[in-house]
Order: structure tokens, then sequence, then C-alpha cells
């Protein structure tokens, strides 16, 4: 059984860094318009409609994984198969690594216009008004915010549980970027969301920092630095989960980030995290590349997480 999950694990990151997300078709596409659908259908302004809105949909996603764990737990390389397509289903490395290096470009080509259209595929904060130390900042925090969420923490739950931790993370993660945030219409309905990724990222988030600062130096970074701004800035994020690695990330580029921050018409002064210079282009390229490293860590990581947790429930049975 270990075996089986460990190879997928490889399997589904190598695809990701092969072909990444098609750009028709996408599993996590389709989840989110039938989640789009039930929204409608079931939104009510109470938290306990909300709370059966998640629990429906990320219940019900993972229970398809728990199914398909049943029909692949007696066949090894079924299991790696179904493993291995699910977690390139719900990575998101390349993609990510692909739109920071498109940013990373046209910042450094001095198109702001360009820039500022582009970030929209990263992050949903108001760009209109940022300059290009503005929108290098709102990257490099988005790189490493969606390296905790969309990479190191899919391959902690897949390890953890395989198929349904994979599939059934990733409906909670998609969940709270459609309806998790504090606006007048979700902030009642949304919550269940928000709340339930929280927890699931919990761990995995101060794995992320914790990696940061493991894999700073081969990207020319600071491990102590990272370490010691993780330490001391991290709590002071709005978010439980995003201070994390944001601080993490801060620190082994020993750049500034934080301050602040737009989304829409809500308005946020968040707590400087790190210290130093404001970022820049070449600071962008660099957290691609030390996002790139934690995600092949991370997948390592996992695969031999699974494979010890499978054997260990081998002897057990």
């Amino acid at each position: 059984m270990g075996a089986g999950r460990a190879v997928g694990l490889l399997l589904g990151l190598a695809a990701d860094a092969a072909i990444g997300d098609p750009r028709r078709g996408h599993p996590v596409a389709a989840f989110g318009r039938v989640a789009g659908a039930a929204e409608r259908l079931m939104h009510q302004d109470r938290k306990d409609a909300g709370i059966v809105y998640a629990g429906l949909l990320v219940g019900g996603t993972a229970g398809l994984g728990v199914l398909a764990h049943r029909v692949s737990r007696r066949s090894p390389v079924l299991e790696a198969v179904l493993t291995g397509v699910a977690t390139w289903a719900v990575l998101g490395g390349t993609s990510l690594a692909d739109e920071g290096t498109a940013m990373a470009r046209v910042l450094d080509a001095g198109e702001i216009d360009a820039a500022r259209r582009r970030l929209g595929n990263l992050c949903g904060r108001e760009s209109a008004n940022l300059d290009g130390q503005g929108l290098a900042r709102a990257t490099v925090e988005s790189v490493a915010e969606n390296t905790s969420d969309a990479v190191v923490a899919p391959l902690v739950w897949g390890a953890i549980a395989g198929v349904p931790g994979l599939i059934g993370y990733r409906a909670a993660n998609t969940l709270d970027a459609m309806v998790g945030h504090r606006s007048p219409r979700y902030a009642n309905f949304g919550w269940a969301s928000a709340r339930l990724d929280d927890a699931l990222n919990l761990l995995p988030s101060r794995l992320a920092a914790v990696l940061t600062s493991a894999c700073a130096p081969v990207v020319g970074g600071s491990a102590t630095g990272a370490w010691r701004t993780w330490r001391r800035d991290a709590s002071a994020h709005p978010s439980p989960n995003a201070g994390q690695i944001e601080a993490a990330f801060a620190g082994a580029l020993q750049i500034r980030l934080g301050g602040r921050t737009v989304y829409g018409h809500v308005v946020e002064q968040r707590p400087v995290l790190g210290e130093g210079r404001t970022a820049d282009a070449g600071d962008v390229t660099r957290s691609v590349e030390l996002s790139r490293v934690i995600g092949v860590v991370s997948g390592v990581l996992a695969a031999g997480s699974a494979l010890v947790f499978g054997l260990r429930r081998d002897r057990r049975s």
C-alpha cells in the first residue's frame, strides 16, 4: 500500500512538472463550476448554511477518494496510477512558477501595465495603483502563499491519506478561494469554508516555512534569515497560515513584505515581514526558484513518509 502511494505522489509531481495544468477540462475547474452552481442554490446569509455547503462538497469529494482507495488498495500499480492522477490534478506548482516567471519578465522590462494585468492570474488584489515594487511585492507574497497552499499542503495530505486526502484538501482550498473571503455576501456563508481551510493548512504551512529555511541557500538566500524572520514575524500576519511562509520567504530573500494591501474596496494595513530593501523583479525570479526547490523536496519527503506509513500499517496487519 505504501509503495503504491509513494510512487503515485512522485509520478504526479513529475507530471505537474512536465505538462502543468491543462488549458481545458481541468478537474479543479470542473469542481469549481459544481461548487458555484451549488452556492447559487444554497446561499443564505447564515453560518449553518455554509457549514452544510462545505460539508457536502468537501465530504462528497473526499468520499469519491475513499471509493477510489477501496478499489485500488489490493493493487499497488492501480494505487500508484490513481494517486499519480490525483496528485497531478491538485498540484499547482508548474502553473505558479510559469506565472511568476512571466511576471518577473514584464517587470524586468518595465512593462508596468502588462504586469498589472498579469497580477490577476496570481491573486485577487487591486493592481491599478501599484508600481513596479508594489507588483513585485504582491507577486512574491502570492508565490510564497501558493507554494504552501498548492504544493506543500496537497503533498502532505496525499502522504497522510492518499487520494481522499489529496482531493478532499483541494476541494476545501478551492471553496476557501471562492467563498472564504470577508465580503458582505460571504462573511457568514463562507465562514465554514475559511475555517476548514485554515485547519487543514495549520501543519503544512509551518512545514513549508521550515522547508523554506532549509532550501533558501540553494537559490542564494539566507537560511538563518528565513528561520529568524519566520519565528519573529509570522504571528503578526492576519492569516494563521499565509504569514508563516510569507515571513520565511521575506527572510530567505532578505526583503520586506507586507504593508498596504487592497482587495477590491477593502484596504488592509498588514504588518511588515522581514527587513531590508523592497522587492524587485530579481526577487520575483528568486522566489519562483525557491518555490520550485521546495516543491521537489516536499515531493520526496511526502513519498518517503507515505512509504514509511505504509510499511508500518503492513506490519501491524
